[in-house]
């Protein structure tokens, strides 16, 4: 099998002009795309299918209600600092605190509302869309966040937004409040559309670097404005859309950072607000981001890491396929090559072509998912977290996660797995390492009365590494609407009245 490594080293300009043109099907011994897997969603009769284990074999929970009036609450996380509390980030712009005896405090932690861009109430995937505390936040207070901005001068004319991932100090007189003056614009990305702006944010447990998801800028096929022509922009290494990106926010000075190209539609505060791993994959090369630490996603809109330090990202299919990956240093995911396990046709999005490669524009060797689902289940993936509690057995291990109009999936890894012995590289990966997760149904035995029909935005855990649901009513950041609820994932038939 090639390495990865290797294989990055070569030219760029080469892969900018050819296109896909010359790649040929690796050999089943080194085709890492998951293809024909037992557990891959099946494509019959122009649509997806999902293959779920049996009827007999759905796991029962209750959702237990714990906290309401909320928008559009997309990821609920603690701070690793003991209190307890629980932080619940609401698309519209503002982070609530729920306070360690399970109070929602009225004033919001953090507030950039007045520095968003407008979000249009039936519908928008921009917004607030994650927050992240600094390891060290017990003693340093620092919380980064993703949110989306207005065009910043000098963006292309007609694009859409601009992205920034901001650091933020929490007020030294006050510990449930950021000070928002202390904001710090780390990066600063434009969007040619409004949609796959990923925009999910993550400290690693082993490392401590912080990771950050990108779509592709938008639009169907990763194609049209501000999307590279012959590859779209997840396969065009020269761009930072459709990647997962890794920095080190604590040395500045690290990796010694080339500045963004002069034509670059971003801007970093690389070299004086952070710095670049040494050992981040295309460092070496003047003509890759230094920051890229993965690509070949779609709209990675959900990333988080297990016990283990694993990466799992899930991200949102084109029209037929969603899918969930354990991501890997220099590792390229397929897109648009390939939804999930299937080949992919910019021309015929919902008629896959039974053939393509199994390799990426340079050989190195396209990585498919552990979990892929069909649109028989719902219409996008919500990703979920590898439960790590004590309170839901059955589910330990496992990966937890939905769809949009509410459907709950948890995926068992594969007899034999090792998530301690998980390879860190992609030149180190192996087939069986990403072999595909089994998928059972979660059914949802109770919860309170007039949210069966709810929409499922995200998922969370507290320091307990117990499991969190987020959901809303209403189908977009409407703000003059309050549906949005958080609940705690319980075994089944648990119920308690909703603390507020």
């Amino acid at each position: 099998m090639l390495r990865a490594a290797a294989v990055m080293a070569s030219v760029l300009v080469i892969f900018a002009l050819a296109g896909f043109a010359g790649a040929q099907e690796s050999p089943d011994a080194g085709n890492l795309t998951n293809a024909g897997s037992a557990y891959a969603a099946d494509y019959r009769n122009s649509t997806s299918v999902t293959r779920l284990a049996g009827e007999n074999e759905t796991l029962d929970v209750s959702l237990e209600p714990v906290a309401e009036g909320f928008v559009a609450p997309l990821m609920l996380t603690d701070a690793g600092d003991g209190t307890g509390r629980l932080f619940v980030v609401d698309q519209i712009g503002t982070v609530s605190v729920i306070d360690g005896n399970g109070t929602l405090l009225e004033e919001p932690f953090l507030d950039v509302r007045d520095r968003m861009v407008d979000l249009n109430p039936p519908f928008d995937e921009r917004g607030l869309l994650s927050i992240a505390s600094h390891p060290g936040f017990p003693e340093n207070g620092r919380v980064f966040a993703f949110y989306s901005a207005p065009l910043r001068e000098g963006a292309p004319e007609g694009w859409d937004c601009t992205n920034r991932l901001s650091e933020f100090r929490v007020d030294p007189a006050d510990p449930d409040r950021v000070d928002m003056t202390s904001e710090k614009v780390l990066l600063e990305i434009d969007k040619p559309q409004s949609t796959h702006n990923g925009g999910s944010i993550a400290f690693g447990p082993r490392d401590g670097y912080l990771y950050v998801s990108l779509g592709d800028g938008g639009a169907a096929g990763d194609s049209g404005t501000g999307h590279t022509p012959e590859t779209g922009n997840a396969q065009d290494l020269t761009t930072i859309y459709g990647k997962v990106l890794r920095i080190d926010v604590d040395d500045i000075s690290a990796g010694n950072v080339p500045e963004p190209p002069e034509n670059a539609t971003w801007s970093t505060g690389a070299g004086s607000l952070y710095g670049v791993p040494e050992d981040n994959p295309f460092l070496a090369n003047a003509s890759i981001p230094p920051e890229i630490y993965a690509y070949g996603f779609r709209n990675p809109a959900f990333i988080s890491f297990d016990a283990e330090g694993n990466l799992y990202a899930a991200d949102a299919g084109q029209d037929l396929f969603e899918e969930v990956s354990l991501v890997v240093k220099g590792g390229n995911y397929g897109w648009r090559l390939r939804e999930g396990t299937h080949c992919f046709d910019l021309l015929h999005f919902r008629d896959p072509p039974g053939t393509c490669e199994a390799v990426g524009p340079l050989g190195e060797p396209l990585i498919g998912p552990i979990i892929e689902g069909g649109r028989d289940l719902g219409p996008v993936i919500i990703g979920g977290r590898v439960y790590g509690g004590t309170e839901l057995p059955e589910l330990s291990g496992r990966y937890v996660f939905g769809y949009w109009n509410g459907n709950f999936v948890a995926a068992t890894p594969p007899p034999g797995w090792n998530a301690s012995g998980f390879p860190a590289s992609a030149e180190n990966l192996m087939p069986g390492d990403i072999a595909m997760w089994r998928l059972q149904g979660l059914n949802v035995t109770a919860m309170s009365a007039g949210s069966g029909n709810d929409f499922l935005l995200g998922f969370g855990e507290d320091e307990r590494s117990e499991l969190y649901a987020l959901t809303t009513g209403v189908a977009g950041p409407d703000a003059s609407t309050a549906t949005g609820r958080a609940w705690k994932i319980v075994p089944a038939n648990v119920t308690a009245p909703l603390r507020t």
